[in-house]
């Protein structure tokens, strides 16, 4: 049994891929500890990072190799200026130095240092070795993992039975759906009464309110960016941002100046049956426009995925809920991240382990859940919105197109957040005693489905749209 804290499953960090992109850089700041511990710093004169499987495949395009690099040097994915990003890979670039841990200066040349493997490791999809060198010698190497969500693991972890940090006193273990409803019989709570009991074992609820609004801050942010930039993303296939165009379409007549201003702005606007969808897709794109720029997002479960939860708890307060308050926010990101890390346990939440399912599909079922909560649901219909929501992701590819979290991924986030609304709608018409199919039943079946999923629809871009769309016509 393990306990994932709800700050583990919503992580700020850089787009735009949570295991390619925020995993790698964590794993670069983990090899620096290690460094450290073994004290070689004075030693080290060169460096070598091998990346492997997914992490190789579409390594460029998910900026992998930037992600890497701004571990090294010491930056942080939760504060680094997202504006000097670009300065401090091309200084590197040219002047052929990086600053380790903003310590030492070593020589390194990106186009040779960096060794795209197109093999796979066997223990995960994954892989990313760090090897430094003295003048004679090799002096530590180290391979990491990125299983997804930003998380990151050794294989000598797993085999030591090392686990995610987990307290005996956890007053409500939860590793399935099952084991959740159970505690909200028997204590009589609803879900974001349990999961707050369970984190305020690691933190005070003071604590976790601060951190609750400085993500759900940074995910408003984000929305508010993606809606006022215009133009085009990076990475070569041109693809022009539509949630400015479609935010300029939707008419907020009434003057703001800040995120908090803007949602009150358009609760006052006249929000027609039509525009309802428009005003969700918007949201959703406005994100991982964002998170596909390499702008800071929550992880929610992952970047690729970072659109649907915003989209979904931005729909509830200026749609259904003209009056809600931090109160229901708080609500809604405890119940989403307890169904999200009963998914991490039971399957996966990484598009390289079991596509896009993982991802859009959790993500969806996330939303579906904390959303039917918040609209009065029990805690045995937000199991069923979130499992109506899986139901119809499974078996969703991931093929992005040029190896980039674009196309289809951008997209995908408005069609999972639509899909999340109605399946807590319906949810919320079905009695649980009708139902046929369990949550955990739904989790399991992803998982087998994932597993039978052929390699080349698992983020490797060598199947799908990724190969039979002509990069040349996007």
């Amino acid at each position: 049994m393990e306990y994932i804290s709800v700050f583990d499953m919503l992580k700020i960090g850089i787009g735009p891929s949570s295991s390619h992109t925020l995993g790698p850089w964590r794993a670069a700041e983990q090899w620096l500890l290690e460094l450290e511990n073994k004290n070689v710093f004075s030693s080290i004169k060169r460096i070598q990072i091998n990346l492997y499987g997914s992490l190789s495949l579409t390594g460029k395009g998910h900026a992998t190799d930037y992600a890497v690099l701004l571990g090294l040097t010491g930056n942080d994915p939760e504060t680094v200026p997202v504006e000097n990003i670009d300065t401090t890979i091309s200084s590197i670039k040219k002047n052929k130095r990086l600053l380790l841990n903003n310590n030492i200066s070593i020589d390194f040349d990106f186009n040779n240092d960096i060794i795209f493997n197109k093999t796979f490791l066997p223990f995960h999809s994954n892989g990313i070795t760090f090897i430094a060198f003295s003048k004679e010698r090799e002096l530590h190497k180290s391979t990491f993992y990125s299983i997804g969500g930003g998380f990151i693991i050794k294989e000598e972890e797993i085999h030591n039975e090392k686990k995610i940090d987990l307290k005996k006193n956890f007053p409500f273990p939860i590793n399935k759906a099952s084991d959740l409803l159970g505690f909200c019989k028997s204590e009589n709570k609803i879900i974001s009464e349990i999961v707050l009991e369970n984190e305020k074992a690691l933190k005070s609820e003071d604590e976790i309110d601060v951190e609750l609004n400085r993500i759900w801050n940074t995910m408003l942010e984000c929305m508010y960016i993606g809606c006022h930039t215009e133009g085009s993303l990076p990475g070569g296939l041109n693809v022009r941002r539509r949630a400015f165009d479609m935010h300029k379409g939707l008419n907020v007549s009434t003057p703001y100046n800040n995120p908090k201003e803007w949602i009150e702005a358009i609760r006052q606007t006249e929000v027609k049956f039509r525009q309802i969808l428009k005003w969700v897709s918007c949201f959703a794109l406005s994100v991982n426009e964002v998170n596909a720029s390499l702008g800071r997002v929550v992880t929610a479960p992952t970047n690729g995925s970072a659109g649907v939860i915003p989209a979904v708890l931005m729909y509830y307060i200026v749609i259904e809920n003209h009056k809600a308050n931090f109160e229901q926010v708080k609500q809604f990101l405890l119940v989403s991240a307890e169904i999200g890390s009963i998914f991490k346990k039971g399957a996966t939440i990484s598009a390289a382990m079991g596509g896009c399912q993982a991802e859009i599909g959790v993500s969806s079922a996330m939303a579906a859940g904390a959303l039917c909560e918040l609209l009065g649901g029990t805690p045995e219909q937000v199991m069923i919105a979130a499992e109506i929501a899986m139901e119809h992701h499974l078996g969703l590819t991931c093929d992005p197109i040029g190896g980039l979290v674009q196309i289809p991924c951008i997209e995908r986030n408005s069609m999972g957040a639509i899909k999340a609304i109605n399946a807590a709608e319906l949810a919320l018409e079905t009695n649980p005693k009708n139902v046929k199919v369990p949550l955990d039943m739904v989790v399991n079946t992803m998982w087998e489905t994932a597993k039978d999923m052929n390699t080349k629809y698992k983020e490797t871009s060598e199947g799908g749209l990724a190969v039979l769309v002509n990069i040349a016509d996007c």
